[in-house]
């Protein structure tokens, strides 16, 4: 049973529906297992692996950059780098991230965020580069409703980072640009100015979506398939929420939640509600949760590739495995119908 692949949008890069997401490689696992997941997606038909600098998350100054020096000491162990497609990002700004840098989207600092990942990782050139997220004060990360700022430094400079990332997409440091956590305001306005100074087109938008968190259907879903600009969907299932693991109490103490109780954003009494109604819905189904929880991202038709991650090959063969399991119309109309009920009960 094969993979199933699509195209990063406005390239002609071939990647899996299902890619490998690796933010908890060098917190929750070791380079060795980071190793290990990225032999077993490769042998299963995934070519797509996505990273950051900011990684492994929670982000700490002495972990900074771990995950992507795993990913590189693989690609140089396995001589892999023409087999996999990678995706990495620069950090935006904020407290969270001032151990990093704290100029934001300057051209210097891309260029520095840019050549320290090529290092990390271990090659010349990054397939997908991504802002990964806003440098202007918006509602991003679980915050529900866009309330303005009257402190708010950012100034109007998409134009400068559109032609910041030009000059290493020409010196080939760069095949493709993407954003991240980004709204509809933000997406248009970097199209607008591709369209006005002939830039490389955004290819990609990552942001959170799942069955719990559909907020990316409000506006970004239209944006996403008139302006030819793909999801790649992370958080499919909301921290985990959606294996059912933390309901049904077989959580391993490793989990995600089970580490970090402050990843509050899909624990609400709304979300374990509707994820119950999904359990059950895969329970008539005859499938696991998560099988469902992915296989109704995989089918969106505005999603280019579905962002999974696992601390353990048993989750990512499962992960990996959701490609393969087609929905029904009739299944989705009952996923509908709960999202009727409890809508986006996690922004």
């Amino acid at each position: 049973r094969l993979m199933k692949y699509t195209k990063l949008p406005s390239t002609d890069i071939k990647v899996s529906k299902i890619c490998l997401g690796t933010m908890t490689w060098g917190n929750q696992n070791t380079e060795a297992e980071g190793h290990a997941q990225m032999d077993f997606a490769l042998d299963h038909g995934v070519n797509f692996i996505d990273t950051a600098e900011l990684y492994p998350v929670p982000a700490t100054p002495e972990t900074q950059g771990l995950t992507s020096k795993y990913i590189g000491s693989w690609l140089k162990k396995n001589n892999t780098r023409d087999k996999v497609i990678i995706a990495s990002k620069i950090a935006g700004p904020g407290d969270y991230t001032a151990h990093i840098r704290t100029t934001g989207f300057s051209g210097n600092s891309i260029k520095d965020a840019l050549d320290l990942e090529l290092t990390r990782l271990q090659t010349d050139y990054i397939d997908l580069y991504q802002l990964h997220w806003p440098e202007r004060h918006t509602n991003i990360f679980g915050v529900r409703d866009f309330k303005p700022s009257s402190n708010d430094p950012w100034v109007d400079n998409f134009n400068d980072v559109l032609h910041t990332l030009k000059t290493f997409v020409d010196a080939g440091k760069i095949r493709a640009i993407g954003i991240s956590n980004e709204k509809a305001w933000g997406a248009m306005r970097y199209t607008e100015e591709v369209r006005k100074s002939n830039l490389t087109p955004i290819s990609t938008t990552q942001n959170a979506y799942s069955m719990l968190n559909r907020v990316f259907e409000g506006d970004l879903a239209e944006v996403s398939l008139r302006e030819n600009i793909g999801l790649l969907a992370y958080s499919p299932l909301a921290f985990g929420v959606l294996s059912g693991k933390y309901i049904e109490g077989t959580a391993a103490d490793n989990a995600r939640l089970k580490l970090f109780p402050r990843f509050a954003r899909y624990s609400s009494e709304q979300s374990t509600e509707a994820t119950k109604q999904y359990m059950k819905l895969a329970k008539d189904l005859g499938i696991s949760l998560t099988t469902l929880a992915l296989a109704f991202v995989n089918q969106r038709p505005f999603v280019t590739s579905n962002i999974i991650g696992a601390t353990n090959l048993d989750q990512l063969k499962e992960n990996i495995e959701s490609i393969h399991t087609e929905l029904s119309q009739e299944t989705l109309d009952r996923i509908d119908a709960i999202h009727a009920n409890i809508p986006n009960p996690a922004p």
